[in-house]
């Protein structure tokens, strides 16, 4: 054998290596899913990564992954770190074919990953830790089965040897094949050729690491059975929700205009937009959800799911808007909510001078800071139970989420929230607010251009130009259309049952042949006009007008 078949010897077995590396790291994520899924952790070791990664995006990358993968951010952000840790696996792999110290190195690194994300989760226990352990475990026991595999064993070397009467056996003879091969396991007297190692015994590698694959498979579907196990799924489908003690009026003829194209005024709950930290979906049981109000009161409440319930319930269409929605975005949604009035809840609990703030707090431990005014200035603030008549959605916070109107998601609609404090915004700063966005958020007065979409080529003639407008607890008093930055067109309202949901808009158009710009711009009927300034949607919500580009044929 020649060096360079030892050379290509070795990246075979680097080769080798490296499989073994993901094999091990498919198997640990199996296992550490299986674990999770057996000891009701939050989730597998990849979860709590994720989070803590959400956890330190800034709001510029947050937007961009938004904007870009919509409702596929999570999923991409998942599939990212499982592309990554394939590859430190891979290379972990290769570098415990030359030394399994390297191997078990790497595998450190992992298990320190993972054990400081799923200990820095504000929900964390001692059971968050089992996943990231059991999976380090495992990764290290595939290793130790796998590598030795994957090394070349060495032959018996058979090396001459002089024989002199007078002094005995000399020495043996260091051919130039065994001083320039040493530790390769291919040294031998004089001729390589005799010497050469056999390769790696890849039969039994391929049946080790095919027993591996399996492991991780079967691993990885059970403990997916055994987290929709814990599903809230049964019970959030079952539950009956009591009638409103107070009901929103029936919706106005006109409410909606039935284009094409346009947002229908109720937004489904299948079509809702989500836009959250929970890389999974929290599994919260009504009959063990609880809702605690501390803090700067004078009597501290726990309320129950069922206290809850027998509670008047309200029901109001509001409309929902994520502060990431960028100028003529879909994070957008309007829904009939029912629910208590946490105005009536605060009441009770009697706030104290100088509170200004409710840091509401989701069991998954995200945090929202809403102002106290806000919520008791009369408007329907509510502990929300329902949504278009059903319970819940659990990706929309079943059995409890905050609903209130006027307000940027992030300090008005916590998801899954399970306690409430009292407190200032001084003394206390929310999850986003902490990350350099707005402590108070109020929704700007903003529209969107529906139809025509500017993807396909309309037909010269009359043409319906439709959207939609919003200014919560504020609502829209006019909206208006250009073409070509050429003067303001008023197009006609659709009816609206109240001040908190957006409202439909049309103007009939005159298409001319070529290509055209519209822009539309809102007023509210405090009488102020959205305004053109173009800005980012941190720290408080994107302005600009919305604009589409239309060839018209």
């Amino acid at each position: 054998m020649t060096l360079s078949g030892v050379g290509r010897l070795d990246a075979r077995s680097a080769g080798l290596g490296a499989v073994a590396g993901v094999l091990a790291a498919g198997v640990a994520l199996g296992v550490g899913q299986f674990v999770a899924g057996l000891t009701g952790a939050s989730g597998s070791p990849v979860v709590a990564v994720g989070e803590l990664q959400i956890d330190f995006t800034p709001p510029w990358l947050k937007n961009f992954a938004i904007t870009e993968f919509g409702a596929d951010d999570k999923l991409v952000l998942v599939t990212g770190i499982v592309v990554v840790l394939g590859a430190f696996a891979a290379l972990v792999g290769a570098a415990a074919t030359r030394r399994m110290a390297y191997g078990m190195a790497g595998i450190a690194v992992f298990a320190a990953v993972g054990l400081t994300a799923a200990a820095t989760r504000p929900d964390a226990t001692v059971a968050s830790l089992l996943p990231t352990l059991a999976a380090t475990a495992a990764a290290v026991a595939v290793l130790h089965v796998l590598i030795p595999l994957a090394r070349p064993p060495a032959r018996p070397v058979a090396r001459a040897v002089s024989y002199d009467p007078v002094t005995g056996p000399a020495e043996p003879e260091t051919g130039p094949a065994e001083t320039g091969l040493a530790g390769t396991g291919l040294a031998g007297t004089g001729n390589p050729e005799l010497t050469a190692a056999e390769g790696p015994p890849r039969r039994s590698f391929l049946a080790a690491g095919a027993v591996a694959a399996g492991i991780g498979a079967g691993a990885g579907l059970a403990g997916r059975l055994l987290t929709e196990r814990g599903s809230v799924a049964r019970a959030q489908k079952s539950l009956r929700i009591p009638k409103p003690a107070v009901t929103t009026q029936a919706l106005p003829p006109g409410v909606d205009l039935n284009i094409p194209g346009l947002a229908p005024f109720i937004t489904p709950n299948a079509k809702f937009y989500r836009v959250d930290t929970a890389l999974v979906l929290p599994q919260v049981d009504p009959s063990a959800w609880q809702l605690r109000i501390h803090g700067m009161v004078n009597r501290e409440i726990t309320l129950t799911f069922d206290q809850l319930i027998k509670r008047p319930l309200i029901e109001d269409y509001i409309t929902l808007c994520c502060v990431s929605n960028p100028v003529d975005g879909p994070y957008i949604g309007n829904a009939k909510w029912l629910g208590a009035s946490l105005a009536a809840l605060l009441k009770e609990a009697g706030i104290r001078a100088g509170a200004d703030q409710l840091l509401c707090t989701s069991v998954d431990g995200f945090t929202s800071g809403t102002p106290v005014q806000t919520v008791m200035d009369g408007r329907d603030a509510l502990l929300a139970v329902a949504m278009n008549g059903q319970p819940l959605p659990i990706a929309h916070g079943f059995p409890a989420r905050m609903v209130v109107p006027g307000l940027y998601g992030y300090v008005s609609a916590t998801k899954w929230v399970t306690d409430i404090e009292v407190t200032t915004f001084a003394g206390n700063y929310a999850y986003w607010a902490q990350r350099g966005w707005s402590q108070r958020a109020p929704i700007k007065t903003e529209c969107r251009i529906d139809v025509p979409n500017g993807l396909q080529e309309i037909k010269a003639g009359r043409t319906a130009v439709a959207g939609v407008a919003w200014a919560q607890h504020k609502g829209i008093e006019a909206v208006e259309v250009r073409v070509d930055r050429g003067p303001w067109q008023e197009a006609r309202l659709a009816a609206v049952p109240g001040l908190d949901t957006w409202r439909q808009w049309v103007w009939e158009w005159d298409a001319t042949t070529g290509g055209h710009v519209l822009e539309a711009r809102a007023t509210d009927k405090t009488g102020y006009t959205q305004t053109s300034a173009l800005a980012p949607p941190e720290p408080n919500g994107a302005t600009g007008y919305p604009m589409v580009s239309v060839p018209v044929r």
